[in-house]
């Protein structure tokens, strides 16, 4: 199929279009990431993060490319927020195994107290597609457009859940990140990072209130900020100014109903992963 762009002066240029991909329900996630590999779009990279919703520790952003034929390797593969810890970790390995190519970056608070989680999340997932070994030919997001990335882009409305390529990219950037938020527990115990991963629970924002925040805080936000005013605390980095933002609405730990009364995050924040 052709169409004519008018052009003046002169006569109509034909301007080939490609033909349509089929997307076949059949195959399940897997059905838009190998429709494009068929039409010669592969390779296909997937892009998700994990901790944006988080008011401590780092912000984690994965890339994966997943080989079109191990539908079946990597059954059970799905949003990293729907799988157990027990079946995530089996499926973190078996993506590292099975995975053509993939890259994890890690975004500390201390970056994103200066540039905002929002900023911070689109850098993050132009640096994990950028690392990759190989240049993607087609890249799918979760949820919201990624601009100056170097390859095509589209976004997936819940991509995690929709396509097998960003399921992977999520389970491994919650993994990496529960690890870390473990590994940040031995040194700072009286927060519990190792059951609440940052997000602003009943009992994270408790212990805020006692203690007072971590260097592993995000200053930035509201209910940090508050805690340290409670104690007399200074932020112990630079925080861009215009940051801050004192929404009331609370935040969602993994499909928990908001904390009465806990402040919540940057615009955005509320969402987690």
């Amino acid at each position: 199929m052709t169409a004519t762009v008018r052009t003046a002066p002169g006569p109509r240029l034909p301007v080939p279009r490609p033909p349509r991909a089929v997307v076949r329900s059949s195959t399940g996630t897997w059905a838009l990431q190998s429709a494009l590999a068929r039409r010669g779009l592969g390779p296909v990279a997937g892009v998700d993060e994990a901790g944006r919703g988080a008011c401590a520790g780092p912000l984690v952003i994965a890339s994966c490319v997943l080989r079109p034929g191990d539908v079946r390797r990597l059954d059970g593969l799905n949003d990293s927020k729907l799988m157990t810890a027990a079946a995530r970790d089996r499926m973190y390995d078996l993506v590292l195994e099975r995975a053509v190519d993939h890259a994890i970056v890690v975004v500390e608070a201390a970056e994103i107290d200066v540039i905002g989680v929002h900023v911070a999340n689109i850098e993050g997932m132009r640096r994990a597609v950028a690392r990759l070994t190989e240049h993607p030919g087609y890249v799918l997001t979760d949820g919201f457009r990624v601009p100056g990335l170097t390859a095509p882009s589209v976004a997936v409305v819940k991509g995690d859940q929709a396509v097998a390529c960003v399921a992977a990219a999520s389970v491994l950037a919650k993994v990496t990140r529960d690890r870390i938020m473990a590994g940040m527990h031995e040194d700072l115990p009286v927060f519990g990072f190792d059951v609440h991963k940052g997000y602003a629970t009943a009992d994270h924002s408790a212990a805020l209130v006692e203690h007072g925040p971590s260097d592993q805080h995000r200053w930035s936000y509201a209910n940090v900020v508050a805690a340290a005013a409670e104690h007399g605390m200074r932020a112990p980095r630079r925080v861009r100014s215009g940051l801050l933002h004192l929404d009331r609405a609370g935040v969602v730990q993994n499909g928990v109903p908001p904390v009465s009364g806990v402040a919540g995050s940057q615009a955005g924040g509320a969402r987690t992963a």
